[in-house]
């Protein structure tokens, strides 16, 4: 959201009323976990919910990587009907915070105790001017590469640790009959295949400087060139009907043995999860290849919306106590492929790709490898994020586009947003 779209924003609500279309005592949730395991887990909210005797008013919208759902809110916010709580990340949270839309969560944070529950980096972004106005659901883990067993054995290749390893094993994989990397050619998953390649071949101090604080020689320099070339192989990894396809579609490949590798967020650990496999076994997990040291990491988190009826605001902050409480926090981690937001909790029953996801977390946010993904809006204001979409998918479908004009868009295309 622009500057100018904020300003836009902020007249129209000026005399609207502030009331949502859900009933006293109910809660409704605007969110896209609209796919096999994203649906199951959403729905865990529901049941704990329901049973405490509140409401639920169900607002999924799919598609987009939740641009689709962000657009709808924005409609929504605009005509003064805003839901009471929707799924809001990163500096987007700021951004509805500035604009005075959120409740005040600060009474459930103390009673539950969300400062000593909560890592810092997770709380900070919950928080706007100081006051919790957003719960954390979990920490996802984007720079993950998933594989077939039996693909990988097909073609004698093993997970690899480097990018130049895995374009080793990609043509062994195509060789031996198989698609070498499942991919859905949409904007958002152009994204997520570029920033871990980026964050594989250039580090995370670099990956810091060009996709987080947006320098202009970082966006611009020889680096950025290396990392556009590097992506732009993978496109050749990849098959002829991937434009418009939906990222669970990819899992599936990979999960049906069509494909070998899908490099995609740990939310795909819940598509393997539902379709009743086994981490280690019958699917395999390890750090997108040349990113062991580092975390991209991507947190879903509810806002609420400020509201004028008592019973709603009290189902409001039911349903944000809800989301932090370990009976949630596990059964939704358990079916959405993540972790939980609060690191206290037992993990054993959790796979060994969400076991060390979370000790990845822990270790890089003490060496200095966790960073935020642009990819999904952690990194930056929508509006830059959008800018920067548009130049890698541009680029990526163009064969004839060197890397270095691409590189010399990112810088413009970052520059036009900021102002």
């Amino acid at each position: 959201m622009s500057t100018l779209q904020k300003t836009t924003l902020a007249l129209a609500l000026a005399g609207a009323t502030l009331a949502t279309t859900a009933h006293a005592n109910e809660v409704e949730v605007l969110h896209w976990w609209t796919s096999g395991g994203e649906a199951r887990a959403a729905n865990v909210l529901k049941e704990l919910m329901e049973a405490e005797g509140y409401g639920w008013q169900d607002f999924a919208v799919a598609g987009g990587g939740g641009e689709t759902a962000m657009t709808v809110l924005k409609s929504r916010a605009m005509s003064g009907n805003p839901p009471s709580a929707a799924q809001i990340k990163g500096p987007e949270i700021q951004e509805w915070g500035e604009l005075g839309l959120l409740g005040d969560l600060n009474s459930v944070a103390d009673a539950e105790g969300w400062d000593e529950l909560l890592p810092d980096v997770v709380a900070d972004i919950m928080r706007h001017d100081g006051q919790y106005v957003a719960v954390p659901v979990n920490v996802h883990r984007v720079n993950w590469l998933w594989a077939n067993p039996e693909v990988l054995e097909a073609a004698g290749v093993e997970m690899p640790t480097t990018l130049d390893e895995f374009f080793e094993a990609g043509e062994a994989i195509r060789e031996a009959g198989f698609v070498p990397l499942a991919h859905g050619g949409q904007a958002w998953q152009d994204a997520t295949v570029f920033e871990s390649v980026l964050l594989g071949g250039q580090g995370s101090e670099f990956y810091q400087q060009a996709l987080v604080e947006l320098d202009p020689e970082a966006l611009g320099g020889e680096q950025m060139i290396d990392a556009l070339e590097d992506f732009k192989r993978t496109r050749e990894l990849m098959d002829e009907g991937m434009p418009g396809r939906d990222w669970n579609i990819a899992t599936a490949m990979v999960i049906q043995g069509v494909a070998g590798f899908q490099l995609m967020g740990d939310w795909a650990k819940g598509e393997f999860t539902a379709a009743g496999l086994t981490a280690g076994e019958d699917y395999l997990c390890a750090a997108a290849p040349g990113t062991q040291n580092a975390f991209t990491f991507n947190i879903d988190s509810l806002a609420m919306f400020r509201v004028s009826d008592d019973e709603e605001r009290e189902a409001q902050q039911a349903l944000a106590r809800l989301v932090l409480e370990p009976t949630f926090q596990e059964a939704f981690n358990l079916a959405k492929g993540s972790i939980p937001a609060r690191p206290d909790l037992d993990m054993s029953e959790f796979d060994s790709c969400a076991q060390q996801s979370l000790a990845d977390f822990q270790r890089t946010a003490e060496e200095g490898g966790l960073v935020p993904s642009m990819a999904h809006g952690m990194a930056v204001r929508a509006d830059i994020q959008g800018a920067i979409f548009d130049v890698v998918t541009n680029y990526f479908n163009d064969a004839d586009m060197p890397a270095e004009e691409a590189a010399e868009r990112m810088v413009s295309a970052a520059q036009a947003a900021s102002f």
